[in-house]
This record gives C-alpha cells, sequence and structure tokens, in this order.
C-alpha cells in the first residue's frame, strides 16, 4: 500500500504527462487503487481519533485514471452510452447470481453504480446512482433518483430519501468529501454537498440545501457555524434576512430546531419488511 501511494504521489507531480503509454507501474497503481475501492479495501476517507481524515492518494488515483483510460461506446436496446472505458459498463456489469448474493446487497433494476464504489451488506439500491470513489455502509436504503457523488462516505443504517442528492467532491485532492455519518435520515429531494458532514443520527427535513456557505443556525441559542450538522440534530430549511437592508431578499438557511427524539424516530422510520 505505501508503494502505492508513493507511484501515485511522483505520478501527480507529472499528471499532464500520465496516459495509457505510461508506465506499468503507474498503471498498475492506479488500477490497484479502483479495485480496492471496489471491494471496500480501502476508502477515500474515513474517521480517525474522532476526525475525518481524506487520503488524498486515493483521490489522485481516480483523477488519474480518467487519463490512462480513452472513451468507448455502449450500445443497448434502446439508447447508447460514450464513456470513459473503466467506468462505462459500471460495477456489476458481468455479475452472475453468485456475485450478488456474496456482495449480499439488493439492487433494483436501473440503479447505475459506477466501479470503484464500495456498496456494503444489506444496502438497498432503488433506482439511484452511485459514482466512483462512493463508499455506501452496512443498512443503508438508496431511495429512488437518489445520487451518491464521486468519493462520498454514506454511512450505516441511512436513508437517502427519493430524488435526494449527496454530493461529489473529486478536486481538489485534499478537500473533505461529503460525509453522511451513521444512522442519518436525509428527506426528499434534499441536496448534502461540498464537503458537509452531517453528524451520526440527524434527520434532515425534505426539500433542505446545505453547502459551505450555508449558514447553520442553531434556534435555541443563535448560534452560527457552517460545513457540520452536529450528531443528533433535526433541521428544517429556513431564511436570514439581511439585517443591514430589511428589504433586501432573505437568504436560505439551515436550521437546527431540536435534538432527535422518539416522536421523530418514529416519523422516520423505515419498515424492516423493505430491507428483506
Amino acid at each position: 500500500m505505501n508503494n502505492i501511494e508513493k507511484i501515485i504521489n511522483d505520478a501527480w507531480e507529472n499528471k499532464e504527462k500520465i496516459s495509457s503509454n505510461s508506465d506499468k507501474s503507474i498503471i498498475d497503481a492506479i488500477n490497484q487503487t479502483i479495485q480496492n475501492l471496489d471491494q471496500g479495501k480501502m476508502r477515500v476517507a474515513e474517521k480517525i481519533n474522532g476526525n475525518w481524515i481524506t487520503h488524498q492518494h486515493i483521490k489522485k488515483a481516480i483523477m488519474l485514471s480518467f487519463r490512462i483510460y480513452d472513451m468507448e461506446s455502449l450500445s443497448g436496446p434502446y439508447s447508447s452510452w460514450h464513456d470513459k472505458a473503466h467506468l462505462l459498463k459500471g460495477k456489476t456489469a458481468s455479475w452472475t447470481k453468485a456475485d450478488f448474493e456474496k456482495a449480499g446487497f439488493r439492487m433494483v433494476p436501473n440503479s447505475p453504480v459506477r466501479k470503484g464504489s464500495y456498496i456494503a451488506k444489506n444496502v438497498v439500491l432503488m433506482p439511484c446512482f452511485v459514482n466512483i470513489g462512493a463508499y455506501i455502509d452496512e443498512g443503508t436504503m438508496m431511495d429512488t433518483f437518489s445520487r451518491a457523488g464521486s468519493c462520498c462516505q454514506i454511512g450505516k443504517n441511512c436513508h437517502i430519501s427519493a430524488g435526494s442528492g449527496v454530493g461529489g467532491v473529486l478536486e481538489p485532492a485534499q478537500a473533505l468529501p461529503t460525509i453522511i455519518e451513521d444512522n442519518v435520515f436525509l428527506g426528499a429531494m434534499s441536496e448534502v454537498v461540498e464537503g458537509i458532514i452531517v453528524g451520526e443520527g440527524s434527520v434532515l427535513s425534505m426539500g433542505i440545501y446545505i453547502g459551505q456557505s450555508t449558514k447553520i443556525v442553531d434556534r435555541k441559542t443563535g448560534e452560527i457555524t457552517y460545513g457540520k450538522i452536529p450528531p443528533y440534530s433535526v433541521v428544517v430549511p429556513g431564511s436570514l434576512p439581511d439585517k443591514k437592508n430589511p428589504s433586501a431578499p432573505s437568504l436560505n438557511c439551515a436550521v437546527i430546531i431540536k435534538q432527535v427524539d422518539e416522536k421523530t424516530r418514529s416519523k422516520t422510520s423505515i419498515n424492516d419488511l423493505l430491507r428483506e
């Protein structure tokens, strides 16, 4: 692993020159990294001593992979596609029933899942999209038309509701990807992007939009923060007026209205039958 990291970091210093004709050691290191991501042997980011850390060389390997593969076409019964060769057919294109049984997740038709993403056991993929580098942990449901962007990290037993998106953060290499910790409920038609961290057990209501510039307001204290939703928060969309210009349009914000309680959990709980 250390050798792969060194090869990728050295190649990154000359990334403009990397191509399908590059040294075999570089191509092998990139391909091995993508394979390790695909199998869950490594992940783009992980929580170490309470802090989320980005493994920059893994993101570099993903970006370099776009330089060593050419575009290819694929024809189907109702359309055709044109994409980078290593991503075109997807993670499960050649899988058999035995492969799916070993992986242990449920995948509904029309769920594009890119090679280099990891799907853990007991995950349910409704018709959704999962991009390269994404990590989806055990027991999570990606509901209809939800999206897991490049390198995002989604924890255990989450529900990413219909039409909602967890944004990808591929560049720059040092940037933390978007993080959804364990037991989070993300409401329908919501977007969490730009490396936001949603703390464990939080419930985000329908139609909320959170990026790095979004003010996160604690309704009880009035405190305003950015970039992270504290664990077990209940969050709804809100707006803040311009104090200096009251007649100006109000700006979007996220409002923490309370801590998660049993009443909230009962409203957002998932029927276990859906996961069988």
